[in-house]
């Protein structure tokens, strides 16, 4: 079993920086788990804390059921994969899968053969002899994955490694390495800023915010569901239109620049008359109208842009500035009139920042 679990862990550097706040997750054995936030969050330094590269101010780590807090880093039989790949420059391929082996004195003859063996999974059998600067960045990532895998560890730590690659080749690599956990079924912890890449490979996502676990869930849970109005800011490739609004008398409206928006469905807590609320809507999540209905928000069109299969369009009017999709053939252009209405049930309201359920 390699199931990871954390607890109250808190990292706080000399100077009284905090990076990690009490930070609890527990990671199922062989799943694949992102962290994900903006800079600064505190999630590389929560990976390095896995590793037993850092050290935890408080709190505890747990691998397996063992208890692995205060264990050296060799010891704690976790593998990482840095960001630019930490090959060494002066090694061919096979030294550079081969020298965790090395590290823990395995013979010579044994290193070649696991290295061998690890760098045909990977399709690296023709670039064996070859040092890192003849690689291009797939492939140095892949001599970097097949480092990690040489020592047959019990959990991987990723920091961010398709970061360096060019767009076209981080979508090759991304399947690659979803294929690659499938079938090692090797517990993974992934860092990343990119949502794009947290939401195409992670079995389950941890939103961090200021050293915090703001929300953990599925892909799908994050995305359709955010738990707070920063999750809803961060999570999708477009982000959620927040807009303040206002309780209607009836309790069952919600008024958002002088529109008259449905509650949404399913919304159990009850609500107050008046009090401010924030109307949560993806772009992807509306539809448009021929002309003023009811539930639409209206204003002018103000930006047009192009994604290929489809359009985002930004309407600003007495709601404020938000944007819908549109399909890619729709005659919208700017300075046109256009009325947007939020499906019902993919909308949602939060107080306070909070999700209201």
């Amino acid at each position: 079993m390699s199931a990871i679990t954390v607890s109250g862990l808190t990292k706080v550097y000399p100077g009284g920086t905090t990076a990690l706040d009490g930070v609890d997750l527990a990671i199922e054995d062989g799943e694949f788990f992102a962290l994900l936030g903006p800079s600064g969050c505190g999630k590389t330094t929560l990976l390095r804390t896995l590793a037993g590269l850092e050290t935890a101010t408080s709190g505890t780590i747990a691998l397996g059921g063992r208890d692995v807090t205060s264990v050296p880093p060799g010891r704690r039989e976790v593998a990482m994969v840095f960001q630019d790949y930490a090959l060494f420059p002066h090694m061919t391929v096979t030294d550079n899968i081969a020298y965790p082996l090395r590290v823990r004195k395995v013979p010579a003859a044994r290193r070649r053969e696991t290295a061998r063996a690890v760098a045909a999974e990977l399709e690296l059998s023709e670039l064996l002899d070859r040092r890192p600067g003849q690689l291009s960045g797939g492939q140095q990532q892949r001599v970097a994955l097949a480092r990690a895998m040489a020592c047959r560890p019990r959990a991987f730590l990723l920091d961010e490694p398709l970061s360096n690659l060019d767009a076209r080749m981080r979508l090759s690599a991304r399947t690659f390495l979803k294929r690659l956990q499938r079938e090692l079924r090797v517990t993974t912890v992934f860092v990343t800023h990119d949502q794009a890449e947290a939401l195409a490979l992670a079995d389950r996502v941890a939103v961090m915010e200021n050293g915090r676990v703001r929300q953990i869930g599925s892909p799908r849970e994050v995305f359709q569901r955010p738990a707070s109005t920063f999750v809803a800011s961060f999570i999708g490739a477009t982000p959620m239109n927040l807009l303040s609004g206002a309780v209607a008398p009836s309790g069952r409206h919600v008024v958002v620049g002088g529109a008259l928006l449905p509650v949404p469905a399913g919304l159990a807590t009850p609500l107050t008359a008046g009090e401010p609320v924030v109307y949560g809507v993806r772009p992807e999540y509306t539809r448009w109208a021929p002309g003023p209905a009811e539930g639409a928000l209206s204003g002018e069109v103000t930006v047009v842009e192009h994604l290929g299969s489809a359009l985002l369009v930004t309407v600003t009017g007495p709601a404020g500035a938000f944007q819908a999709v549109a399909d890619e053939d729709a005659p919208l252009a700017p300075g046109d009139t256009a009325h947007v209405v939020p499906r019902p049930d993919r909308t949602l309201l939060y107080r306070d920042g909070v999700l209201l359920e």
